[in-house]
């Protein structure tokens, strides 16, 4: 009967471990396991996952294109129909058109980023619009329907 205190492994599970450069007589002594000779064999090397022994690395042999300009400004484009929409639904309050109505019903989705009023639609409305920028088309369109235009500075 088996008893807790009496368990082992099973005959063959387990084996010494290796005692690596304890002398010749271990068997791994000498080049302890490294091999002859050359930087991997050597104390203190360090194997980093880009370096390719010499070979051209990947980052400097695939093509380099483009630019990112670090001043880029990116606008979240509201368009003039989607103001209509709101203004049919009763959810401007006091005829003004700002980032809060716009954030409060879902048309941008950050408050404090840019954003663009674009003239893709129609509106019919006199409304004050707020916005970092206007199109052309939908400078005009709120225009003539009487609206005025208010460009904020960030």
């Amino acid at each position: 009967m088996d008893i807790l205190s009496n368990l082992k492994s099973a005959k063959g599970a387990t084996k010494p471990r290796k005692r690596i450069a304890r002398g010749e007589g271990s068997g791994r002594g000498g080049t302890a396991t490294r091999g002859s000779n050359g930087q991997k064999s050597r104390s203190g090397y360090k194997y980093r996952a880009w370096f390719e022994g010499g070979q051209m690395p990947l980052q400097r042999r695939v093509p380099k294109k483009g630019f990112n300009s670090p001043f880029r400004v990116s606008y979240q484009a509201v368009n003039v129909s989607s103001l209509q929409k709101l203004i049919d639904e009763k959810k401007v309050e006091e005829g003004v058109i700002n980032a809060a109505v716009l954030y409060k019903n879902g048309m941008i989705s950050k408050a404090v980023s840019p954003y663009k009023i674009l003239g893709n639609g129609e509106i019919t409305s006199k409304v004050e619009v707020e916005a970092h920028a206007f199109s052309k088309s939908a400078k005009e369109k709120i225009e003539n329907a009487g609206g005025t235009i208010k460009e904020m500075k960030d």
